[in-house]
C-alpha cells in the first residue's frame, strides 16, 4: 500500500477554532491543528480573515482544517463551536430540505461558507466531536492560540 493510500485509510484529527476580537463583529481569524493518522505528526495553520463575525471565523477554521486533510480520508473534526458541529451533523438535512432556510423560514446565515464546508466534508469521511473551550484540551487551546495569532499578525501561515 502506498503512503498516500495508507494516510487516506487511517483517521486524521482536525482541531479548529475561530476568533473575533476585540469586538464581534470585528477583526476575525482562524486556527487549525491537524494531526496525521500516525498520531505524532501535527501541523499548525492559521489565517487572518479581515472583518467578520465569530461564526464566520469558526466556519472558516473548519473549512481550512478539512482542506488540510486528504480527500477521501476519515477525519474527526473537533471544535468548541456547537454552531459548526450541529450545522454539519444536525441542521444540514433540514436546511437542504427547506431550500437553505432555517427553522424561522429565513435564509441560512453565512450560506456560502456553509456550502463550502459541506463540500469539504463531503469529500472526506467526517465525524464531529465537541470540546468545551478554554478547559485545558491541549489541541483546542492551541487552535485558539493560532486564531489569536492570526489576529495579532494580521496574516496567515505558509501552508
Amino acid at each position: 500500500m502506498s503512503a498516500e493510500a495508507a494516510a487516506v485509510a487511517s483517521k486524521w484529527v482536525a482541531y479548529t477554532d475561530g476568533a473575533c476580537a476585540p469586538t464581534n463583529p470585528g477583526p476575525a481569524g482562524w486556527g487549525a491543528v491537524v494531526i496525521a493518522p500516525d498520531g505524532k505528526t501535527e501541523t499548525d495553520h492559521f489565517g487572518f480573515i479581515g472583518l467578520g463575525t465569530n461564526q464566520i471565523a469558526e466556519l472558516t477554521a473548519a473549512i481550512e482544517g478539512l482542506q488540510r486533510v486528504p480527500r477521501g480520508a476519515s477525519v474527526e473534526l473537533v471544535s468548541d463551536s456547537q454552531y459548526v458541529l450541529k450545522g454539519i451533523s444536525e441542521w444540514r438535512a433540514g436546511w437542504e430540505r427547506k431550500g437553505f432556510r432555517n427553522s424561522k423560514g429565513e435564509p441560512v446565515a453565512n450560506l456560502a461558507l456553509w456550502k463550502q464546508l459541506f463540500a469539504e466534508a463531503d469529500a472526506r469521511r467526517v465525524t464531529v466531536r465537541w470540546v468545551r473551550g478554554h478547559t485545558g484540551d491541549r489541541c483546542n487551546e492551541k487552535a485558539d492560540a493560532l486564531a489569536n495569532k492570526a489576529l495579532a499578525l494580521k496574516t496567515r501561515s505558509a501552508s
